[in-house]
C-alpha cells in the first residue's frame, strides 16, 4: 500500500534540491545540540519517511531514497517505510554499504551534497569531506530545506529555567565551574564551548522542559578563565534565574545570539569536543580560533555521581520500583478480566509513577508491547495498532521517570499466562545474565567492554544474541542515556571507551527478540562502587538501585546452575525487604509470592 503523504513530500524536497543546485540532501535524527530525542520542531526526517525511530539518517537522492537505522529498529523501519519508496539499509549487516560507501558509489565526480549544518554532527561531516574529496562533491552545508516545505513546523518551544536546590546537587555551580577552569588549564585552553544540554544543565544546576522527557532547556555556554556566558531563550529567564546566574557572575544572552557571539568573541584556543558539537557550529568555530578536540571535562564530571546524588537516586529508584511493583500486581490480577490493551496498561503505569513523591516527567516515552510486538526493541503502540492483553504469553514494559532525585529506567517482562519451553529457555538465560553482571567484581580500569560478556554468555551460549549494547549511562535528574560509560562487546575502530569510574550508573539489559513471536529484555540500573584495594589494584563493584522482581512463572529451574539460584534468590530477598514498607496489603502478600526463594 503506498504512502502518498510520504511520497509528496519527497517530490516537495527534490524540487527543492533541484533550486538550489543539490544533488544529494542528507536528513539526520537530530536538533542543534546533538539530542537523542528531539522536539517534535526537529522531526524532519521523520516528516519526509515516516520512519519515528529516536535513530536513523535520511538520504534523497533524485530518484531514490534511502534510510539508515541500527538494529533496535529493524522491524519497526521496515514497517514504517512500507509503501514510501524509501529503502531501509540494516546499518551493520553484512553486505549494507555505510551512508559514506551509498554516497561514493551514487555520487557523480563534482556533484553536491546538501544537509543542515546545525543538525548535522561533526563526526558526520568530517567523514563525509573525506570520503568524498577525491571526487570533488561539494558540500552545501547552510541548507535547511524542510523549513521551505514543513509549512505548519511547529515551533521551537521556550519554558521557564528551573534552577535545582543545591542540597540535591551535593556541589555549587561555582565549584563545577572552577573545576571546569582547572581542566581547561590543564589543556591551555583559552574558552571552552558547550552544546550539549545535559553538560550544561549539569553545570549549572538548572534544569528545562525545553525537550519532552529530557529535562534541558535549549541553550549554550562559552567559559573562559575569567567569565562565563549562557545563551538561553530570552523567554526562559526568570527572575530567580536571573538573580541566580548573577550570583554566580554568568552572563546571560540570548539563545539567537551564540552566532554573533562566536563570530566576535571568540578567539585563541578553544576546548571544543567535535563529538559533541554540530558541523556548523565546527566551522564557525574553526574559522575564529584554534579547536583543541578533546573531551568536554563536564562530561565525565556529571557521569561520576557524587555521595548526594547516589544518595538520592536510592531514594528515587525505590519509589519508582514500587510503583512497577504495583504495576505488575494489578496487572497479573486484572488481565482477562477487564479490558486491558498495551497502551491503556501503560496509561496506568504512568498514573502510577506520576503518583510519586518528586515527580516531574517521564524519563522517556513508555515501551508497552505484547506478544510479536515486543519483538522490536523500541515499539511504541498506536490507535491504530494497540492488542489487548490476554491471559497467555509474555508481556513487556520498559519505563522510567524523572524526579526530584533521580532519573530511572526499568524493563521488565511478565508472563500473563502459559508460555512456551523456548520462551522459557530465552527468559530464563536473559535473568542468568542480567544477575551475573549485577553481581560482577572487576579490577578499576575495566571498561564495559571488558564485562558486556557476563551478561551476553548464557544466550551465546545458545547461538543466539541482541543486536543492541548491554547497557548505557543514566543521568541525574537528567537525559535517560548519557555518556562517557556504556556496555558493548564489539571492538569499533575510533570509538571512545571510558574507564567504569566509581559513582557512575548505568542500565544492565540484556534480552532476546523473535521477530514475528516475543521480545524478552529484564533491566536493572547500576551504580559502580570501589571495593577491596589490595596487592592486585583496586577492585570494583556495582551497587543494584532497581528493585522488582523477575517473573518466576516465565522461569526454567532446571536452566540454573546453583550459583545463579543463589543470585536469583538474594536479588528477590532485597526486592521483598526493600519493596514491602511501599505496598499496601494485598500487594505485600502478593510479593511474598512473586520474589520467594526458589
Amino acid at each position: 500500500m503506498e504512502n502518498q503523504i510520504i511520497k509528496n513530500r519527497l517530490s516537495a524536497l527534490r524540487n527543492a534540491m533541484q533550486e538550489n543546485g543539490i544533488d544529494f540532501y542528507m536528513i539526520p535524527t537530530g536538533d542543534y545540540h546533538g539530542s537523542e530525542y528531539v522536539d517534535d520542531h526537529f522531526k524532519t526526517r521523520q516528516f519526509f519517511s515516516n520512519f519515528s525511530g529516536s535513530s536513523g539518517i535520511l538520504i534523497v537522492g533524485a530518484k531514490e531514497a534511502g534510510l539508515w537505522t541500527d538494529g533496535r529498529y529493524f522491524i519497526q523501519a521496515e514497517k514504517e517505510l512500507e509503501g514510501t519508496g524509501v529503502t531501509l539499509y540494516r546499518a551493520g549487516q553484512e553486505g549494507v554499504p555505510t551512508r559514506e560507501e551509498y554516497l561514493k558509489a551514487s555520487m557523480e565526480k563534482g556533484q553536491i551534497l546538501g544537509f543542515d549544518g546545525k543538525v548535522v554532527d561533526t563526526a558526520t561531516g568530517k567523514n563525509l569531506e573525506k570520503t568524498l574529496s577525491d571526487q570533488e562533491i561539494k558540500i552545501v552545508y547552510d541548507k535547511d530545506l524542510a523549513g521551505q516545505i514543513w509549512t505548519d513546523r511547529p515551533k521551537l518551544p521556550c519554558n521557564p529555567v528551573m534552577v535545582l536546590d543545591e542540597e540535591i546537587c551535593g556541589e555549587t555551580a561555582g565549584d563545577k565551574i572552577a573545576r571546569l577552569r582547572e581542566k581547561m588549564n590543564e589543556k591551555n585552553a583559552d574558552g571552552h564551548f558547550l552544546s550539549r544540554l545535559d553538560e550544561i544543565m549539569w553545570l549549572f544546576n538548572i534544569r528545562g522542559k525545553d525537550i519532552s522527557c529530557n529535562p534541558v532547556a535549549f541553550s549554550y555556554a562559552y567559559v573562559t578563565k575569567d567569565s562565563c556566558h549562557l545563551f538561553v531563550q530570552n523567554g526562559a529567564v526568570t527572575e530567580e534565574f536571573a538573580a541566580y546566574a548573577k550570583k554566580y557572575d554568568v552572563t546571560l544572552h540570548d539563545y539567537f545570539e551564540v552566532s554573533a557571539f562566536i563570530q566576535e568573541q571568540v578567539s585563541g584556543l578553544v576546548l571544543c569536543e567535535l563529538g559533541s558539537t554540530t558541523y556548523a557550529f565546527y566551522k564557525m568555530l574553526g574559522e575564529k580560533a584554534e579547536i583543541i578536540d578533546a573531551a568536554n571535562p563536564t562530561n565525565l564530571m556529571k557521569a561520576c555521581k557524587n555521595d548526594t546524588e547516589v544518595a538520592m537516586m536510592r531514594e528515587a529508584y525505590l519509589k519508582d520500583s514500587a510503583a512497577l511493583c504495583k504495576f505488575i500486581y494489578w496487572l497479573k490480577q486484572n488481565v482477562g478480566k477487564i479490558k486491558i490493551t498495551e497502551m491503556s496498561a501503560a496509561a496506568h503505569l504512568d498514573h502510577l509513577r506520576s503518583c510519586v513523591d518528586g515527580y516531574l516527567d517521564l524519563s522517556f516515552p513508555t515501551i508497552s508491547a505484547y506478544r510479536e510486538d515486543a519483538a522490536m526493541m523500541h515499539y511504541s503502540a498506536t490507535p491504530e495498532h494497540d492488542l489487548e492483553l490476554a491471559p497467555e504469553g509474555l508481556y513487556l514494559v520498559d519505563s522510567g521517570g524523572q524526579y526530584l532525585g533521580g532519573t530511572t529506567d526499568v524493563t521488565r517482562t511478565i508472563a500473563l499466562g502459559p508460555v512456551s519451553d523456548e520462551i522459557k529457555t530465552h527468559f530464563t538465560a536473559v535473568a542468568m545474565g542480567m544477575l551475573a553482571l549485577s553481581d560482577a567484581r572487576f579490577l578499576h580500569g575495566c571498561a564495559g567492554r571488558n564485562l558486556d560478556i557476563l551478561a551476553r554468555g548464557p544466550l551465546w551460549d545458545m547461538n543466539i544474541d541482541y543486536r543492541c549494547g548491554t547497557g548505557h549511562g543514566i543521568g541525574y535528574i537528567l537525559n535517560v542515556h548519557e555518556g562517557p560509560q556504556g556496555m558493548r562487546w564489539k571492538y569499533a575502530e575510533g570509538v571512545k571507551e571510558a574507564v567504569l569510574e566509581e559513582g557512575m550508573t548505568m542500565t544492565n539489559e540484556p534480552g532476546v527478540y523473535v521477530e514475528g513471536s516475543h521480545g524478552i529484555r529484564t533491566e536493572n540500573v547500576l551504580v559502580v562502587r570501589k571495593g577491596e584495594k589490595n596487592e592486585y589494584g583496586q577492585f570494583m563493584y556495582f551497587e543494584n538501585l532497581t528493585f522488582a522482581p523477575i517473573d518466576l512463572d516465565a522461569i526454567d529451574v532446571s536452566m540454573m546452575s546453583a550459583r545463579d539460584i543463589a543470585r536469583l534468590n538474594a536479588y528477590h530477598t532485597q526486592v521483598r525487604e526493600k519493596i514491602t514498607p511501599y505496598l499496601n496489603k494485598e500487594e505485600a502478600e502478593w510479593l511474598a509470592v512473586a520474589a520467594r526463594n526458589i
